[in-house]
């Protein structure tokens, strides 16, 4: 497979071009070259309650809104024969004690401390972890008092250009509130499990080491997002951030509160977008869709008799897959690449579901049924 293929449901390697490197959290500083950084240390009910809308706040009153209910995140965690330190941030998701973080924040933890805006702390437990989509949640028994949870916003309402403010603790300033807008929406973000998560925010709001776990508000003081990660060549903040949707946390967080885990649904798939050349040597109309290249033994798309491409082509030294299904669209939604398959998984299909698949084959176009699975493990 050349770079631009993926896995559905699993490796993804064309919307964003970047690689983590290191976490987004205070902690010892580490030399790296790579461009992604995590935002790293440095209710029980069905859904997560979705505020009213109503007519835009200030800055001020937002943060005023908010502060008490954002954290710090104390982390201690033995790494060979020392133990480490970091400071993330997290947010309040209901009255029982839950905070919502980022998974990669309390990874390896041995000890975890939450401290709220009196200054008042307490040791926290981990309730369930997805680091798929790298939240987490963890509880405290704190006084009712300090509990004041976060409402969750529609982040499917957003617009690029719309303003939103991030909370968090950049290197450890705790309480500090940064704007900006939303720059882009639905893209994928590498989460180094072998799969991408999808359907993520990019925002200009500077996101520091120590905001990972914070929460993205928009102008209602609604959380639209838990701010993740940073693109960046030096580990600082440099225009581009990428928070997770709220729209995935209102889906994640009530499975972690019940039952500790998250189980994503598979397709079982390897491919590559449709571009302009590829489509014209398949004699495409338009450069649109996503190309089945491999198809993964006893995988949901196997049982349902996906066929991937048998041979390449090479055209002015480049070689080009062809011969496998091209899938359409999901569920009659529209797939100009695998964004849109992925975004659909994330937002609308659980482990069972039916999904409808659209494919070109041998230039007719046909409906295939597939059952989705449990992904399997990335690593």
């Amino acid at each position: 497979m050349d770079k631009s293929s993926v896995f559905v449901g699993g490796v993804v390697g064309a919307a964003i071009v970047v690689v983590i490197v290191a976490a987004l959290f205070v902690s010892p500083p580490i030399s790296q070259k790579s461009d992604i950084v995590i935002s790293k240390e440095n209710t029980s009910s069905a859904l997560a309650e979705i505020s009213p809308n109503y007519s835009g706040l200030s800055l001020i009153e937002i943060f005023e809104k908010s502060e008490s209910g954002v954290v710090r995140v104390n982390v201690q965690r033995n790494d060979t024969s020392e133990r480490v330190g970091g400071v993330g941030s997290g947010f309040v998701f209901d009255k029982k004690g839950h905070i919502i973080t980022n998974a990669h924040v309390i990874k390896n933890a041995v000890k975890m401390a939450v401290t709220f805006l009196d200054g008042r702390s307490y040791n926290a437990e981990i309730i369930g972890v997805d680091e798929y989509t790298d939240i987490a949640v963890i509880k405290v028994n704190a006084d009712l008092s300090l509990l004041h949870p976060l409402s969750l916003g529609d982040s499917s309402n957003l617009k690029v250009g719309e303003q939103i403010a991030a909370i968090g603790n950049p290197f450890g300033l705790s309480g500090s509130m940064t704007s900006g807008i939303v720059s882009q929406l639905g893209r994928l973000l590498p989460s180094g499990l072998g799969y991408s998560i999808p359907d993520v925010i990019q925002t200009d709001a500077a996101i520091n080491p120590g905001n990972s776990g914070g929460p993205l508000l928009n102008m209602r003081g609604d959380v639209v997002g838990i701010n993740t990660a940073i693109q960046s060549a030096t580990g600082e903040f440099t225009g581009v951030g990428f928070s997770v949707p709220s729209q995935t946390i209102a889906k994640i967080v009530p499975t972690l509160i019940e039952k500790g885990e998250y189980k994503h649904p598979w397709i079982g798939i390897a491919g590559r977008d449709i571009d302009p050349d590829l489509a014209k040597i398949l004699n495409l109309k338009d450069a649109i869709g996503f190309l089945v290249v491999t198809v993964v033994d006893d995988s949901p798309a196997a049982k349902a008799g996906l066929i991937g491409s048998e041979k390449t082509i090479e055209v002015e030294g480049i070689k080009y897959p062809i011969g496998g299904d091209i899938i359409l669209s999901v569920d009659k939604i529209e797939v100009r690449k695998i964004d849109d398959i992925l975004i659909h998984l994330q937002r609308s299909k659980s482990v069972g579901d039916e999904m409808v698949l659209e494919i070109l084959r041998d230039s007719r176009t046909t409906n295939v049924i597939i059952v989705l699975q449990e992904r399997p493990n990335g690593n």
